[in-house]
């Protein structure tokens, strides 16, 4: 059975960092994509950064230069670096993932609950 465990949102100033993690077990493709997508109230799911197992990176434009997805060496922990967070990033972000390279569209098999994020001004 796939889980996915996100952690570490919480509030944070204008300017501030957060660093995401989302824990994925019992995931065992060689070959896949992996996300992290965000929420706010009232708006439809973005995605905001994906990699892929090669270890090819896209972002959302709105979070390029500020926001970093990465991976562990044993590939089961993803992470997303916030670096400069702003009010607009304040949603809840999940973490997906899928054999399929879906990259920043939110058609990925298997999804974590999500952590809030709230940026203050």
């Amino acid at each position: 059975q796939v889980q996915l465990v996100e952690s570490g949102g919480g509030p944070v100033q204008a300017g501030g960092s957060l660093r995401l993690s989302c824990v994925v077990s019992g995931f065992t493709y060689s070959s896949y994509c992996m996300g992290w997508f965000r929420q706010a109230p009232g708006k439809e799911r973005e995605g905001v950064a994906a990699i892929d197992s090669d270890g090819r990176a896209s972002y959302a434009d709105s979070v390029k230069g500020r926001f970093a997805i990465s991976q562990d060496q044993a590939k089961t922990t993803l992470y997303l670096q916030m670096n400069n967070l702003k009010p607009e990033d304040t949603a809840m972000y999940y973490c997906a993932a899928d054999r399929e390279g879906w990259w920043l569209v939110p058609r990925y098999a298997y999804w974590g609950q999500g952590t809030q994020v709230t940026v203050s001004s």
